[in-house]
C-alpha cells in the first residue's frame, strides 16, 4: 500500500518507494531514492537535500500505517475489493519469503548481542538504542509471519547460549502475546521484557556458565544474583517500562513460592511474569547449553503442562496451541516412515502442522521433498514423534536454507 507523506512525516522503519516533491536544485537535478530508512541520520540527510514528500511503500515497511491515514487506506481497499472482488489484503509473507531476511537478522543480532554482552561484562552502559532496532525487528517480523523467527530457534548452539537465549526468549514472548491478542505497542514491550531478563548474568563470573559440568550450591547463590543485577542495569535506562521490569524482577518466581529471589506465591504474580517464566523455561531447557544437551520441545511442554503448582496451567495450555505440540522448525516422523519438517502450526488442531516431507528414515536418504497438510480430511498420515536431527546426521541449520530460503 503506497501513501504519499511529507517529509516531516518519515519514520524509521518506513520504506521510501521514490520522491514525490523536491526543492529545485541548482542544476534541477530530481533526486530518485528508494529503500529502508534505518534511522533519523537518513531522514535528516533528505530534509538536507531539499525532499518535501516521499511515497512510503507500507507493505514493504516494518511499522504500520499512522493512524491519521487509515482512513485512506480503507477507503483504497474498498474500491480495490469492489473492482477486483477480493478480500481485505494483511501484510503478510510467506514462510520463505520471510525466512531470508529473518535468518540474516538473527545472525546480526547475535554477533551484537555478544559485544554488548561483552561491553557490560566489562563495565560498560547498556546500549539501549541497539535492544530497541532488535526489538522493533523481530516484532516487525513476527507480524508479517510468525513462523520465520520461530523456526530460527530451533537452530542450536552452546557455544552462544546466553545471547541466542535472549533472542529466541524475544521471539517467543512476542509470539505469544501477538497469539493472546495484545497491541502491538504491548507486544514490543513483552519482547523487550524477554529479551533483557537475563542481562544480569553479564555482571556475573562467566566461569559458572561456561562450565560443562553442573553448577555448585555455592555458584547458584551467585547466579540468583543476576535478577538483582539485570535489575540495577536498566532502572534508570528511558523506555523500559514497569512491564519489563515484572519480567525481569520475577521470571525465575514460581505460583508455589519455590522460586527466587523472593519466593512469592501466585498473589503476587503479574500475567506478564507468568508469561516470562513459561517462555523462559522452554527456551532453556529446548537449547543446547555447555553442561546439557536441549531436550525435544513435547517434552518440555509436557513438563510445563505437569507442573501445574509452579506454572499457570492455563497460559501453559495456550502457549501449546500457540506453538503446536511440534513446533515449527521440529523434525518429525511420520507413519509412512519419512521424515518431515515442521513448517506451519495448526492452532485449532495442534498435532495436525503442516509439514515438508524431506527424508526416507528406513533407508536414511533424501527423497524430493513434498509439502503435506496433515489436517486435510483426506490426507492419512500423522505425526508418531518428534526426532533429534543429530540421530539422522541431519545439519538442521543446512536443511532449513536448502527448504526456505528463496
Amino acid at each position: 500500500m503506497l501513501i504519499t507523506l511529507p517529509i516531516s512525516e518519515l519514520r524509521p522503519g518506513m520504506y521510501v518507494d521514490g520522491v514525490t516533491k523536491q526543492q529545485e536544485e541548482i542544476n534541477n537535478i530530481k533526486i530518485k531514492t528508494s529503500g529502508l530508512v534505518k534511522d533519523t541520520s537518513i531522514i535528516k540527510r533528505l530534509i538536507a537535500e531539499g525532499i518535501l514528500e516521499l511515497s512510503i511503500d507500507f507493505d514493504k515497511s516494518d511499522i504500520a500505517i499512522p493512524a491519521k491515514y487509515q482512513s485512506e487506506v480503507d477507503a483504497k481497499d474498498t474500491q480495490s475489493r469492489i473492482r477486483k472482488k477480493q478480500a481485505p489484503s494483511k501484510v503478510i509473507m510467506t514462510v520463505q519469503h520471510e525466512f531470508a531476511k529473518a535468518s540474516h537478522a538473527y545472525d546480526q543480532y547475535d554477533r551484537k548481542l555478544q559485544v554488548l554482552y561483552s561491553d557490560l561484562s566489562s563495565g560498560l552502559s547498556i546500549n539501549k538504542t541497539l535492544l530497541d532496532e532488535i526489538v522493533n525487528d523481530i516484532v516487525a517480523s513476527v507480524f508479517r509471519n510468525e513462523n520465520a523467527m520461530t523456526i530460527l530457534t530451533r537452530i542450536k548452539d552452546k557455544h552462544s547460549y546466553n545471547w541466542r537465549h535472549m533472542i529466541n526468549c524475544a521471539i517467543f514472548a512476542a509470539v505469544f502475546a501477538k497469539y493472546l491478542g495484545y497491541e502491538r505497542a504491548v507486544v514490543e514491550e513483552f519482547a523487550m521484557g524477554a529479551l533483557i531478563h537475563d542481562l544480569g548474568q553479564a555482571k556475573l563470573p562467566q566461569g559458572i556458565f561456561s562450565k560443562p559440568g553442573k553448577v555448585t550450591s555455592s555458584e547458584l547463590i551467585a547466579i540468583k544474583k543476576h535478577v538483582s543485577q539485570g535489575l540495577g542495569l536498566v532502572k534508570n535506562e528511558k523506555g523500559v517500562t514497569s512491564l519489563m521490569v515484572d519480567m525481569i524482577v520475577n521470571h525465575h518466581e514460581r505460583l508455589d513460592g519455590s522460586g527466587y529471589p523472593r519466593g512469592v506465591t501466585s498473589k503476587e504474580l503479574s500475567k506478564p511474569a507468568r508469561i516470562m517464566a513459561i517462555v523462559d523455561v522452554y527456551d532453556a531447557m529446548t537449547a543446547d547449553r555447555p553442561h546439557q544437551d536441549g531436550d525435544e520441545p513435547i517434552n518440555v511442554l509436557r513438563y510445563l503442562l505437569a507442573n501445574k503448582k509452579m506454572f499457570d496451567s492455563e497460559l501453559v495450555q495456550h502457549f501449546i496451541k500457540c506453538l503446536g505440540v511440534h513446533p515449527v522448525g521440529t523434525i518429525v516422523k511420520l507413519t509412512n516412515e519419512r521424515l518431515a519438517l515442521v513448517l506451519e502450526g495448526n492452532k485449532l488442531n495442534p498435532i495436525k502442522p503442516k509439514v515438508k516431507l524431506f527424508y526416507n528414515a528406513k533407508h536414511n536418504h533424501y527423497v524430493t521433498p513434498k509439502d503435506i497438510d496433515l489436517s486435510d480430511e483426506l490426507e492419512e498420515l500423522k505425526i508418531l514423534a518428534s526426532v533429534k536431527p543429530a540421530d539422522y546426521q541431519i545439519n538442521l541449520s543446512r536443511l532449513l536454507k536448502e527448504h526456505l530460503l528463496m
